[in-house]
């Protein structure tokens, strides 16, 4: 835990003493044969002036759909106060009230991958998949120093590096970290909840002619949780309050969960002609999920009395006092395809190959498959503001996914048709509370999406609707075992998106939407009725334009509903009808500013705790939502 401490406190100097000391860097010109300076980022004396318009990125879906652009790195300031990956995605995941908690989405979303998954995703908003690196274009070596500092050490950290080897090589590696202490009950200042370390490194190289490109990238994440169950209610020890924070009585002291994950990736294409392109996609993954708790104490109060445990007690997870469930899923994919444009088409085709395996501790034998995917696309642009797009992929012989897009600047239109396999998890599972075995059938969705443009100055109003049919859904149920749906459910989501500016200057965006939910399977989706963001702030520079400033309210809300809960020993979420999860409004005051490169936030939590009639709020069964405090954050670019 002390070197924990060492890294946030070496990161936050370093950092300072370079953002006071380090002037802009300028070099000179690039040599001969070199790509020249963009317009605008010469100096009076010619020189080049490195900054975010020379350090640019792309991602691997750019260069794979042809619609290859090189993007500036952000410095704006609007919601950088929401640091939290929950919090940046404006809330619309529950977790359990603490950076770097299991979460899950609230509303449902069509999955992209159609075949096998291992099941375990509690973790995934915290772990940066190949498909989200961000390949570079740099001029200059570039490092990137975020380090957020939240109240009740709920700390957060990423450093990037990327330099360019040669004009046409670039390489790039990070380490992202979270140490988040308990928010319910800590013993001690570094009683950690969560214990975070990623790595990332990537590589981007393209033949001097342009024909050959290849991208290239290694990713791991380690997340370790110390469970804590929820805090224990009332009636069943009348000792035990809701909304003492630290006081709190929680159901685990001794138990921990730890998701282990790591990815190598390859993308590499190759240009025969003008205008087609043959390329290969290379994927090798692995997830390891455990589970351990001391079932001598009072942490097997918390679990279900069953024991699944092997007759051989000398073995270390069939030991009748413990539980040591383990899960350890891999997968092989290659894929092989052709693409190209003729004209204003864009046009794809491919076979995918993937196999995979979950093993466990108390299988007989793996679960294994082996998946064959065919798929392909098509996308035509009469210009940037009229487009559509078509995209399908089958699965041999009992799977599918059919997609298509249109847009205007008027309205956009998706319409997404799929038949996906249940996951690993959900079919067999075996462990010392809980074991399944289960034959389920695929999952069928329905899905459309439309969104009404209109744009009044610089005000954007986005009425939107999104309306789902959904049959033989998977779903946990209330005894915390897989179940399928017997009929189907139709959701129907109106909402409403928009920034509307006043004078200029100051801001008011929103995010609301309304849920209905019909049908027989309507009671195994659990979003609230209401769900709605809103922002009000002041957007504008001061001090002759040296400082740009957000300065607003946040107000976030959900009606109350039976949100699912969380059982750890499995690590999913699952439905339960005890706990409401009421509806309370939460309002967060924050304080954005960028001079220069570098930009800080404040913002203090909670703001309205203690004018409500609750004491506080909970955001899922047994968790309570963050207590007033105030977070800091810091984001520095370097370019030399």
């Amino acid at each position: 835990m002390k070197h924990s401490k060492g890294i946030f406190f070496v990161a936050f100097l370093f950092a300072m003493l370079c953002g006071l000391t380090t002037a802009e860097a300028q070099q000179s010109p690039p040599a001969d044969g070199e790509e020249g300076p963009r317009r605008g980022l010469l100096d009076d004396s010619t020189k080049m002036v490195y900054g975010p318009n020379t350090s640019l990125y792309f991602y691997e879906k750019y260069v794979r759909d042809n619609r290859f652009e090189k993007v500036a790195l952000d410095t704006s300031l609007t919601g950088f106060h929401n640091y939290e990956p929950v919090a940046d995605t404006w809330y619309t995941y529950q977790d359990l009230g603490n950076l770097g908690t299991a979460a899950r989405p609230i509303f449902y979303e069509v999955p992209l991958q159609i075949g096998r998954t291992s099941g375990f995703h509690a973790y995934d908003l915290y772990y940066h998949s190949p498909d989200s690196i961000r390949y570079f274009d740099t001029k200059s070596p570039h490092t990137h120093i975020a380090a957020f500092f939240g109240g009740g050490n709920r700390n957060k950290l990423d450093v990037e590096f990327v330099r360019n080897i040669q004009p046409n090589w670039n390489v790039g590696i990070a380490y992202r970290t979270i140490r988040a202490r308990k928010t319910l009950n800590p013993t001690r200042r570094d009683d950690n909840n969560v214990v975070n370390d990623s790595y990332e490194m990537h590589t981007n190289y393209v033949s001097p002619n342009g024909k050959y490109r290849l991208l290239a990238s290694f990713t791991r994440m380690k997340h370790n949780v110390n469970e804590q169950g929820g805090i224990i209610p009332p009636d069943v020890d009348t000792t035990s309050l809701y909304f003492t924070y630290e006081d709190s009585k929680v159901w685990l002291r001794n138990s921990r969960a730890r998701d282990l994950r790591q990815a190598y990736h390859l993308y590499q294409q190759y240009e025969i002609v003008k205008g087609w392109q043959v390329y290969q996609v290379f994927d090798k993954k692995k997830q390891e999920v455990t589970f351990f708790s001391n079932l001598g104490t009072s942490d097997a109060d918390f679990f279900n009395e069953n024991r699944f445990n092997s007759s051989d007690s000398s073995l270390v997870h069939s030991k009748p006092d413990t539980t040591n469930n383990h899960n350890h899923y891999s997968e092989w994919k290659n894929e092989f395809g052709f693409k190209g444009d003729l004209g204003p088409v864009y046009y794809n085709a491919y076979i995918k190959l993937r196999t995979g395996r979950m093993a466990s501790r108390f299988f007989s034998e793996n679960n294994s498959f082996t998946e064959l995917f065919l798929g392909g696309a098509l996308r035509g642009e009469i210009n940037e503001n009229w487009i559509f797009e078509a995209e399908g992929e089958y699965l041999i012989p009992d799977g599918y996914r059919i997609s298509g897009l249109f847009i205007s600047p008027y309205l956009d239109v998706r319409y997404t048709k799929a038949l996906y396999k249940p996951t690993l998890a959900q079919e067999r599972y075996a462990g010392n509370h809980y074991r399944w075995d289960n034959d389920f059938s695929n999952i069928g969705v329905d899905q459309i999406k439309g969104t009404i443009k209109v744009n009044l100055g610089k005000s954007t109003l986005r009425p939107n609707l999104t309306v789902n049919r959904i049959n033989n859904y998977v779903f946990y149920n209330e005894e915390q075992v897989p179940d399928q749906a017997g009929s189907e459910a139709f959701m129907v989501i109106p909402g409403f998106s928009g920034d509307l500016v006043l004078s200029g200057k100051f801001h008011w965006e929103s995010d609301v939407r309304y849920t209905l939910i019909t049908g027989g399977a309507a009671d195994a989706f659990r979003i609230p009725e209401w769900f709605i963001n809103s922002r009000i702030y002041f957007d504008g520079p001061l001090f002759d334009e040296n400082v740009f400033v957000q300065m607003g309210l946040e107000v976030r809300y959900r009606s109350g509903n039976f949100a699912p809960a969380y059982m750890p020993a499995t690590q999913q979420f699952h439905l339960q009808n005890e706990f409401n999860v009421y509806a309370y409004p939460v309002a967060d005051a924050f304080l954005n500013f960028r001079i220069n490169r570098t930009r800080v936030l404040f913002r203090y939590n909670h703001l309205n705790a203690g004018f409500m009639e609750n004491d506080g709020y909970f955001i899922t069964p047994g968790y309570t939502g963050l207590k007033n405090m105030l977070d800091l954050g810091i984001s520095w670019y370097f370019f030399d």
